[in-house]
């Protein structure tokens, strides 16, 4: 299939986004990248997603998918290449409550709060983020992915923690991830950042960290 027939609208630091372009090419899958200006929102993102308003968006054909764990869901019942779920219906289950734990605990409520509060909501959030990071630990010891042997959905799901929450610590002056209590967790991400579709399609550090500053103070009180 070519890259007239699949399309993806992303911005170029979502993370959410990410997740599909590491999908698309894990598959092989050709597509035609659409860079979208999330401050002045194009009207093709608003009539392919009208409800969210968001990316990433994958057009395939003359479909639309929107939100990024419904698009990995898509990509892999579409092109059955490079599985990307478990087979078991459990794994399945148990891929994809981490993968919305995650985000929810771990970066909204845990990271990416602990960056925008001070005293003790930031104490709360990242005690909130050490938890998730805990069992998260005890889920990937003893492999080299979520995935087993090669990067599976919840890697591509959690792909986020490997990249963007060092950039997080930097720009908050914290730590997120003690590297010395989360061995485990550290190899990981260094297995992940070095992995070819992953090492070649990251956002440069530096345009990322001066991206998040400036979010960071937009969301900061004076």
């Amino acid at each position: 299939m070519g890259s007239k027939d699949v399309k993806l609208l992303n911005f170029w630091v979502s993370p959410f986004g990410k997740r599909v372009e590491w999908a698309l090419k894990l598959k092989g899958v050709e597509y035609e990248y659409i860079e979208e200006d999330i401050c002045n929102k194009s009207n093709l993102l608003l009539e392919l997603n009208p409800v969210h308003k968001k990316v990433p968006v994958l057009v395939h054909g003359n479909k639309a998918i929107a939100e990024s764990f419904v698009i990995l869901e898509y990509i892999d019942e579409t092109w059955k290449q490079y599985p990307l779920m478990p087979h078991d219906p459990y794994e399945r289950a148990h891929a994809r409550f981490w993968a919305t734990s995650a985000q929810q605990k771990l970066g909204k409520e845990g990271s990416w709060t602990a960056l925008v509060k001070s005293g003790e909501e930031k104490e709360k959030a990242l005690n909130t983020a050490s938890e998730v990071l805990d069992k998260l630990e005890e889920e990937i010891k003893g492999k080299k992915f979520f995935g087993g042997d090669n990067i599976g959905y919840l890697d591509i799901a959690l792909g986020w923690i490997s990249y963007i929450i060092p950039i997080w610590e930097e720009v908050g002056s914290i730590q997120i991830i003690d590297r010395l209590k989360l061995p485990a967790i550290n190899e990981w991400m260094t297995n992940f950042l070095n992995h070819p579709v992953v090492k070649d399609s990251l956002p440069p550090r530096d345009k990322a960290l001066d991206y998040y500053h400036l979010s960071v103070k937009k969301h900061t009180p004076n």
